[in-house]
């Protein structure tokens, strides 16, 4: 479901699951409903370093810093529970972090959103809320 109004480092998609691509790290969205979980999951998905303090600005450094190697590719299922138990700010958070792993990083950044077709309009609406948040918006 690429849209014109997505950022390119974006997607959203109501596809199969599909065995991930090299540099896709898989995160289940139902794992991921509070920040505490996300940055749990992540930190051992991404095998963050020790000193990852579990916040926003933690993320964005390990993120912006790898110097791991490749492109990376974070793919959410049933990304309609990412960040559930939080108030709305914290996907907005999330967004931007991404828009700036994505402009500022020294690989390549995806970020894909996947859920079922019938979840995928909602996801969307709440993804572009977001990104309005964000101050990402249509571009």
């Amino acid at each position: 479901m690429d849209a014109p109004d997505l950022p390119p480092w974006l997607e959203l998609t109501a596809d199969p699951i599909a065995d991930p691509t090299a540099g896709t790290v898989v995160v289940p969205g139902a794992d991921a409903r509070s920040r505490a979980d996300l940055f749990g999951l992540l930190a051992q998905v991404l095998d963050l370093p020790e000193w990852f303090g579990r916040n926003w600005d933690a993320l964005a450094d390990c993120l912006l810093d790898r110097d791991d190697a490749g492109p990376l590719a974070l793919r959410v299922d049933d990304a309609e529970q990412l960040l559930a138990d939080e108030p709305p700010a914290q996907l907005a958070t999330l967004l931007r972090l991404c828009d700036d792993v994505w402009s500022h990083g020294r690989y390549p950044f995806r970020l894909v959103l996947r859920t079922t077709g019938d979840r995928l309009p909602a996801l969307g609406r709440r993804v572009r809320t977001g990104l309005s948040w964000a101050g990402r918006g249509s571009r």
